[in-house]
């Protein structure tokens, strides 16, 4: 795999001096080096990373396995309020 085929995070950035706002392509080594020699910089937090399961959000059922697991649990431990589906 080649590093151009590697997809570089997106960082967005608000210069204090300017006013202006700026999106970079980088590493985090290369950001962490442009904030400690550009104390005027700012990182902005914008959007979401997106490194979440999807089952915990709710957007995806566990399979019928791990749902037996579930209730198996939850029959030992009277007091669970873990959530079977």
């Amino acid at each position: 795999m080649l590093m151009k085929d590697i997809e570089m995070p997106t960082y967005k950035f608000f210069n204090h001096h300017t006013s202006e706002e700026f999106v970079e392509f980088m590493t985090i080594f290369e950001r962490d080096k442009l904030l400690e020699e550009n104390p005027h910089l700012e990182q902005l937090v914008h959007g979401f990373p997106g490194t979440v399961d999807p089952t915990r959000l709710g957007l995806r059922k566990p399979d019928d396995n791990f749902r037996d697991v579930l209730k198996t649990i939850k029959s030992k431990h009277r007091r669970s309020t873990v959530n079977t589906w």
